[in-house]
């Protein structure tokens, strides 16, 4: 192996580790500046989301849902009512995921002039970075400006009794899986585990959902878990809530697994998935040749730098501010323009101004997510709950969906419902939410008014094309005018 030490350091403007989605778009800011740019990656270049995430894990969903609503369509409903090719699904899958090659998006950073560096990237110090090479040889490189750490998130298993024996799935292997296990258990109801739920019921698993709080999506309204859960059973989930596995057990390398729960009562399954939180991708870094913490989340300012240093920022899930692909990715916008505009030494420091080119508000405002199980659950800005604790005078503004015309023609049977949270001080709205199919595509003109802070009277103007689902935002408007 050769030492770092020995060999003189490659200099750039800026050091990016990981080129997922967040450092890939830190990369292009940079570049986009004229800062010379180099990228680190261990792993695939286009990170968790292109190959373990978000485009497998809708690949598998879209048909699912695709089916879901046309089932629901009179003349389209009997044509419909057979399996879904498991087969072709999954080759789908495969092909969003680009059978888990990294070509394209190596010759993507290459081609907007950023250096793409194979290999485990680690802090030695400020603005130096070792990458250790898959051959083991050592590498030096150097920051001129700034190093942006964008190393993601990854699953964590609970420390259970037998849990070594198990092989369990997390989110990678759920959304990777080359065949259907007849039964599958999915510990947690958040995000992953409703999402995958959904797919591998769909697809023919029995599934059994155990989830230790009292609902599902316990971060949106809690409407928003209630109906989702709903859909679940009549798909032919076990929905459990307020269990907990207390021990897991595999007996033989190809046998079932069985699950021990709080209430002495056990579950038996081919599969078992994990989906039970994240944590930060900083264990290894080398955050404590300057002060910080390994394994820790690392606390950031509006620009995504890292409290005490002028030359870290991270950005993306290791901030623990947003932990959605395209929040990091406008995260990696704000931090990109901010390290630029430091980098030409504009008077004291990028402006930091709330809703500023170089302030990421919108973490704090204005996060849009959707949830792609049918049916689908969308959400921007604060809860209910969430304005009432941030000491706002709120009112909910509440619909349901299936009154409005666009979402009978979209469906058979519609069920959904809509949620705008009213600051009634400033007359803006806080937040946003709707549940029911087709909605996805709805959340963005959500975020418009949310981000945008556009005035309720104003809103008014805003005309909905009729009949499509969109008219819930006159129906809204109307029930706060009337209320």
């Amino acid at each position: 192996m050769t030492s770092a030490s020995a060999v003189e350091p490659l200099a750039y403007d800026v050091v990016v580790i990981g080129a997922g989605p967040v450092g890939e778009n830190v990369a292009d800011r940079a570049r986009a500046a004229g800062l010379s740019t180099a990228v680190v990656e261990s792993e695939l270049v286009g990170g968790e989301c292109s190959y373990w995430a978000c485009m497998p894990s809708k690949a598998l969903l879209r048909p699912v849902v695709a089916r879901a609503d046309a089932r629901r369509v009179p003349g389209l409903a009997e044509a419909v009512r057979g399996p879904l090719d498991t087969a072709a699904v999954l080759a789908h899958r495969d092909a969003y995921a680009s059978h888990w090659k990294d070509d394209g998006q190596v010759a993507w950073l290459e081609g907007i002039g950023a250096v793409v560096h194979r290999g485990h990237g680690r802090l030695t110090g400020p603005r130096a970075v070792t990458v250790t090479a898959p051959d083991g040889t050592e590498h030096p490189l150097t920051a001129r400006h700034a190093v942006a750490l964008c190393t993601g998130s990854r699953a964590v298993v609970p420390g259970l009794p037998g849990i070594d024996t198990v092989r369990p799935w997390t989110s990678r292997e759920a959304t990777s899986a080359k065949a259907v296990p007849d039964r599958l258990v999915v510990v947690g109801g958040g995000v992953v585990g409703v999402e995958m739920a959904t797919v591998w019921g769909a697809l023919g698993s029995q599934v059994t959902l155990l989830v230790r709080g009292r609902g599902l999506l316990p971060r949106m309204e809690p409407f928003a878990g209630e109906l989702v859960a709903e859909a679940l059973r009549e798909a032919g989930a076990d929905l459990r809530t307020g269990v907990s596995a207390t021990s897991v057990r595999r007996a033989a390398p190809d046998g079932p697994v069985v699950v021990t729960l709080d209430d002495g009562e056990t579950v038996e399954a081919d599969e078992i998935l994990f989906a039970t939180g994240r944590a930060p991708r900083t264990d290894d870094l080398g955050l404590e040749t300057i002060g910080l913490e390994p394994g820790s989340w690392l606390t950031v300012d509006d620009s995504c730098r890292v409290e005490g240093t002028p030359w870290l920022y991270a950005v993306g899930d290791v901030n623990h501010r947003a932990l959605l692909t395209h929040q990091g990715k406008y995260q990696a916008r704000i931090a990109g323009a901010a390290i630029a505009a430091g980098a030409r030494r504009e008077g004291a420091g990028p402006d930091a101004s709330p809703w500023g080119p170089y302030t990421a508000t919108a973490d704090h405002a204005a996060v849009p997510q959707v949830v792609f199980t049918d049916p689908e659950a969308a959400s921007v800005g604060l809860t209910l709950a969430e304005a009432e604790r941030a000491g706002h005078r709120v009112r909910a503004v509440d619909y349901d969906l299936a009154d409005v015309a666009g979402a009978g023609l979209y469906a058979d049977g519609y069920r959904g419902r809509a949620r705008m949270v009213v600051d009634l001080d400033r007359e803006i709205l806080r937040g946003v939410t709707f549940v029911g199919p087709g909605i996805g595509e709805l959340l963005h003109s959500a975020t418009v008014a949310v981000a945008g802070e556009v005035p309720i009277d104003r809103l008014w103007h805003a005309v909905p094309a009729y009949p499509t689902i969109s008219e819930i935002w006159l129906r809204l408007l109307e029930t706060y005018r009337d209320s």
